[in-house]
Order: C-alpha cells, then structure tokens, then sequence
C-alpha cells in the first residue's frame, strides 16, 4: 500500500478512514474537521487550536501512529498548538479585563468607557 510520495491529504484521508473502521467514532469526528496538517519525512504534524480537541488527540495519537503504520509510514505524530491572531487593541482589552477582573470595560470609537 506505501507510495513513493505520497500527498497529505491523502495520508489524512486514510487516517479518518481507518479511525471510522476502527470504530474510534470520536477521534474520527475531531480528526475529520481538521484541514491543518503537514507531512515531513518523519512526522505528521497536526496543527490545531488549544481547547478539548488537543487532549483528545493527544488521548488518541497512538491510534493515529497505528493508522499511519496501516498505510505503511513510520511517522512520529505531533501535535503542534496554533494561537489565536489578536489584534494589538484587543490583546490591550484582555489585559486590561485581566488587571481589573471586575471592572467592566467596553469599547467605544477608540475610547475606552469604564462602569
């Protein structure tokens, strides 16, 4: 079953497939809605947000490894964690709510208005 080169997505296509035959129906469902993956020449990489998807796929990540021997590649699986891009106001705003947790502060045409 093993291709010279074979695509990313077309390894990731294969992943949900064997989780989905594999009856690992939650992992199958996380991993078939993400799109952000990279393929090295030693590693997976997963790319996601932080939230619940991160524990479960770290949870299910000897699944993934197992699916990945499936097609044939021995690959490392690695989740990497993206961040949210904030812009510099609203990174400012959260510090803010952080410092004075019960104040509560609103934006208003660049002015901040304090209640």
């Amino acid at each position: 079953m093993p291709t010279s080169n074979p695509s990313v997505k077309t390894v990731w296509g294969k992943i949900v497939l064997y989780l989905k035959e594999h009856k690992q129906i939650a992992l199958h469902v996380a991993c078939g809605d993400i799109t952000d993956v990279q393929l090295t020449d030693d590693k997976l990489i997963i790319n996601t947000f932080a939230g619940t998807l991160v524990r479960l796929l770290e949870e299910g990540k000897r699944e993934i490894e197992r699916a990945l021997r499936w097609q044939g590649l021995d690959l490392d699986v690695e989740i990497k964690i993206k961040e949210l891009d904030i812009d510099p106001a609203q990174k400012d705003i959260q510090k803010l709510q952080e410092v004075f947790d019960d104040v509560t502060i609103i934006k208003k045409r660049h002015k901040l208005i304090w209640r």
